[in-house]
This record gives structure tokens, sequence and C-alpha cells, in this order.
């Protein structure tokens, strides 16, 4: 068989949806700015299938965007050829599950295995404008689970992960949506970052110790409890640090707001907003009692226009699969 009977006719990479679950250090006094807690999770993805072409077209929501990524990769990458990039399905986009980065990554890794080329998603982040803060999107990219970067240096290209563990199985991950509302995102999101004032060192240094002995060991032992209420407290620093930006509140949503006040008082665990939000995220020990949660809140107004998931967080990250023409086997 020929070299080039051998080449896949299309590659599909299929990107689970991310949690941002807090900032470690937003003071940055040691020299190092940022870091957080990322965690992969189920149902909600972003999948982007790249197929040789006639001239370089994109289909799908986010098209354009993922047909601009399509065309630095091939400058990139010295391709001549023209290629069809499909995007199959997407996360909600400025709803704080890293869809940029997820369609970023995709598409990057779609071009380079349609061509026989290694990943290089590090540098593919960087090149698409991707991870000017977070180095969590590319770590779980890579490796799922729930992983931890250590923030931006002066010398910082990607922040490093510095940390990841495994969710455990049984555990649940009830994850909120208001379609109705959008995060802060682009220019308003670096203008917010340089209005907000200088974020306590004290502070700072409780979130980072609350990560190391209390969140990533709960995790180890899969005690929920402990990770739930480290996990809340970390949010309501940072929700409470965030909430002029967020109309004086921790949360983006007040339906997601509403709702996570009823399923906390239900029992759920980890309360939190992912990233600017809208979305919210609550913990359950395991599916039957998530499933009692939802039920519970679909019952009160505070649910009406919300969409609620179960999800498991994923222990592995993106998916890569190839296809064959089958007139060329």
């Amino acid at each position: 068989m020929s070299q080039a009977a051998q080449r896949p006719a299309s590659v599909t990479v299929v990107v689970p949806a991310r949690l941002h679950l807090g900032f470690l250090d937003l003071n940055g006094g040691l020299g190092r700015r940022f870091g957080g807690i990322g965690l992969a999770i189920s149902e909600l993805k972003t999948a982007v299938t790249v197929r040789r072409a006639l001239r370089n077209e994109a289909a799908g929501s986010d098209a354009e965007r993922a047909l601009r990524h399509t065309d630095v990769m091939q400058q990139h990458l010295g391709i001549g050829e023209a290629l069809q990039v499909s995007v199959d399905a997407t996360v909600p986009p400025h709803a704080g599950l890293g869809s940029g980065t997820s369609i970023a990554l995709a598409v990057a890794a779609a071009v380079r295995t349609l061509h026989g080329r290694a990943l290089d998603i590090a540098s593919d982040a960087v090149r698409l404008g991707r991870g000017a803060r977070s180095g969590l999107g590319i770590g779980l990219f890579r490796d799922g689970g729930l992983v931890v970067d250590g923030g931006r240096g002066p010398a910082t290209r990607v922040a490093p992960i510095i940390a990841r563990l495994p969710f455990p199985d049984q555990w649940r991950v009830l994850v909120l949506l208001d379609p109705t509302r959008q995060g802060t995102h682009g220019h308003d999101e670096i203008e917010a970052f340089a209005a907000l004032p200088e974020f306590p060192e004290a502070i700072a240094a409780h979130l980072c110790r609350l990560v190391v002995m209390k969140v990533l060991p709960a995790l180890a032992e899969q005690d929920l409890a402990g990770f739930g209420a480290a996990i809340a407290e970390l949010q309501q620093r940072l929700g409470d640090y965030f909430s002029p930006r967020q109309g004086g509140s921790r949360f983006t949503s007040p339906q997601v707001a509403a709702c996570l006040d009823q399923l906390g008082r239900e029992g759920a665990h980890g309360i939190g907003q992912s990233s600017w939000g809208p979305t919210g995220f609550a913990f359950a020990v395991s599916e039957i009692e998530a499933d009692r949660l939802v039920g519970v809140a679909r019952r009160h107004d505070s649910s009406v226009g919300l969409d609620i998931r179960v999800c498991k967080g994923l222990n592995r990250g993106a998916e890569i699969t190839t296809a064959v023409d089958a007139h060329k086997k």
C-alpha cells in the first residue's frame, strides 16, 4: 500500500468541556499570578472533523473561527492543500466551559493528524491565541481528570500543569446552564481584570493552602464532603472579589444562583460558578443522589429556563479518530 493510500481521509477530534473551579493566586506577589483548578466533564463537548477538499471551507457552529484556526495551522505547517473543517458539536460560547480553547486545539490536532504531524498542544494554543491566563484547557485536552496549573511568571509561555488527579467514577457533577446569558469575555474580560482592586495577599495564601491541603487530599481520598467544602470556600472568596463585575453577586445568572442555593440546602456539595459563568455547578456522591437533586431543583421556580445536566468527571483527554477513504483501501 502506498504512503498516500495510508493517509487518513478525515480526522475527528472530540474535546470534553471543562469547568474552571477557581483561581489560586490573583495577587501575584511571589512572581506568579493566576493558577487554577479545572475538571474535564462528560455530556458537553466540542467535536471537529477536518478532511481534504477542493477549497478551504467550514460548516457548523462557529465555522468562521474554526476556518481562521485552520488557515493559521496550514500556514505554520506549510500545508498547501485545501481543507474542509466541520464543527459537529460545540459547548455554549462564553459560558465558562472552555469553548474557545476547545475548538482551537481540536482544529490544530485534526490538521496535524491528517498530515501525519506530531501534536504540539501547548505551542498551538499560543499560536491560536489561547492560554493567556490559564493552562487548564491545555492540560485537560491532553489528560482529562482534575488538574491544577501553576500560574504565569515573567518567562511563562503556557502555565504549567503541576498536579493531576483522577475524578472518582461514582461522583457526579450537576452543571447548570443559563442559555439567556453569557459571561464576561474578550476585551470586556481584560478590562474587568484591570479594573478590579489588588487581590489580598493573605487570601491568596489561604486559597493556595486550601487547594494543597484540602481540595487535592480530599479528592485523593474520595472524601466528597471535604472536597466540596474546600471548593465552596474557594468559590465564595473569589466570588466576593469578582462580584463588582457581576452586578454585585457571586454569580452572573440570578437563576443559577437561586437554583444552586436550593441545591445547597438539599445537600449538594461544592457550590460554585465556572469562570465568569453563567454556568454553575455542584457535586453529588452518586448518580442516584444527583438525580434526586435535579428532581428537587425542577420542582422549584428557580430552575425555570435553566438547562441542568448530570455529568461525570472524565479521566481522559481529547479523543482523536481517523477515517480512511473506502475506495483507497
